[in-house]
């Protein structure tokens, strides 16, 4: 479905991303309207929807249109919540949560679909998000590398980042859990099919994807690298800035991301719910 760009829709790049107008998401939606930003969101990627006012039970009746919403496994949600993630960073911290390009929660055998994240409180300056759509970067590899990366299986697991010691586990605001279970592996196919578009995209993130399978480690490490680099070159990316009440969905299939910390000193605070997914393939 293409979507007419009208003045109630800008796209953020020339890669992906639009930002939408002309919803109140605090509202119960139609059907058609459901619809309509699905269509946007499979084809776009990252929606933006400014100037909402939203509660974290009209949030997660927003999300719950296009699916049931998860719970993280390793970061605990709210008391009231549980599916709730709310992502603070304190004026003294200084790692992010989010920090670094990644596609949430490859670790998982059904990744999620997507997430849904809502400005809460934002610094004056600063903490803006990248997205790079994958499609693209696969779409750009030559046909030699298309044919030696079509069949291989990426190796994923959180433990980098939510096992003993791990990166994430050194936030001072974000509590984690269940580190003893984080070096599970995974297994995903490194060019992905998007169940939706039927379109190839390339499914690796340093976050998570930690080898390849049936791979020496030196051979892997080459691959991959080569990859991370690629797969978030500048011109597959946006960039969001946000702004008090900015809602922001992105495709977990399609897109990776990097919540920049450039705002030491001042405090942020965004509200995260995430849609189950399914198996890669």
């Amino acid at each position: 479905m293409v979507i007419d760009l009208t003045p109630e829709a800008q796209p953020l790049s020339g890669a992906l991303g639009l930002e939408l107008h002309g919803f109140d998401l605090s509202q119960t939606l139609t059907e058609g309207q459901v619809a309509s930003i699905r269509a946007a969101f499979n084809e776009n990627h990252v929606l933006v929807f400014r100037a909402q006012s939203l509660t974290t039970e009209q949030q997660m009746a927003f999300g719950r249109r296009f699916g049931e919403l998860d719970t993280h496994p390793f970061v605990n949600g709210s008391s009231q919540h549980p599916e709730v993630l709310e992502i603070v960073t304190e004026p003294d911290d200084r790692t992010n949560f989010g920090g670094g390009w990644h596609s949430d929660v490859t670790f998982l055998d059904e990744p999620d679909l997507g997430s849904i994240l809502y400005a809460v409180e934002l610094p004056p300056f600063g903490g803006d998000t990248l997205f790079a759509n994958q499609h693209a970067a696969y779409d750009a590899l030559s046909e030699t590398m298309k044919g030696l990366l079509d069949g291989l299986v990426g190796l994923h697991s959180a433990g980098p980042q939510y096992g003993a010691g791990g990166y994430s586990t050194k936030s001072k605001t974000m509590a984690t859990k269940n580190a003893e279970l984080a070096a599970k592996v995974v297994e995903h196919p490194i060019v992905r099919t998007h169940p939706e578009t039927g379109l190839n995209g390339l499914y690796v993130n340093q976050a998570f994807t930690v080898g390849i399978k049936g791979m020496k480690k030196d051979e892997s490490n080459a691959i991959l690298g080569f990859l991370f680099r690629h797969a978030v070159r500048e011109h597959f990316t946006c960039r969001v800035q946000w702004r008090p009440g900015t809602l922001v969905m992105w495709d977990n299939r399609s897109v990776q991301h990097y919540a920049l910390h450039d705002y030491v000193g001042q405090r942020r605070h965004v509200r995260r719910i995430t849609v189950k997914g399914d198996r890669p393939r």
